[in-house]
């Protein structure tokens, strides 16, 4: 009976000291969200896309700020405007804020890493010019690296309590210049 009950505090203490333990992001998770952040580093450049809406675009891939953002700059999606994207590390997190031609400015945030890194799911943190979560905003982005030169990127909307598919865009890389 004694043994049983030494056995059974002592796991009890294992239990309350491995849960006293900080709470710290897997090396795992780290890493994801840094190789993922660098392959949005290797798109620099001028590239093609196609909306399943129907419309095409050309979109700019660049780093700014000591290559700390990716900054994808949308042309042509909508007429005579334009809207922009950046993608940063925050400490161990890979977020967007996406400066949208609805005139706010939803961040995402990664929360799925898979196929080895090569799709990246971000859903809704916050935003600017969003009073409550049920204006309209883009809340949830899928970006697929399919290879070197091509890429897709799924985006939902989200408004009135409803979330709704909007657009699947097929990026394709251009030549550069001069080749």
């Amino acid at each position: 009976m004694n043994t049983r009950l030494f056995v059974i505090s002592a796991g009890m203490v294992l239990v309350l000291a491995v849960n006293a333990l900080p709470i710290t992001q897997s090396d795992s998770s780290k890493t994801a969200a840094t190789e993922a952040f660098n392959r949005f580093k290797q798109l620099a450049g001028k590239w093609q896309g196609r909306s399943t809406k129907g419309w095409q675009e050309t979109v700019v891939f660049h780093t700014i700020a000591g290559e700390s953002v990716v900054v994808e700059d949308s042309l042509d999606a909508h007429p005579n405007e334009r809207m922009m994207t950046m993608f940063h590390l925050d400490g161990d997190r890979l977020m967007l804020t996406h400066y949208c031609v609805a005139k706010n400015q939803p961040r995402l945030v990664a929360t799925v890493f898979a196929d080895g890194g090569k799709t990246v799911t971000f859903t809704f943190l916050d935003g600017a010019n969003i009073p409550t979560r049920d204006r309209g905003h883009m809340d949830k982005a899928v970006i697929r690296f399919i290879d070197d030169n091509h890429m897709t990127s799924q985006w939902t909307w989200y408004q009135g309590g409803k979330e709704s598919w909007m657009e699947e865009i097929s990026l394709e890389r251009l030549p550069a210049e001069g080749q």
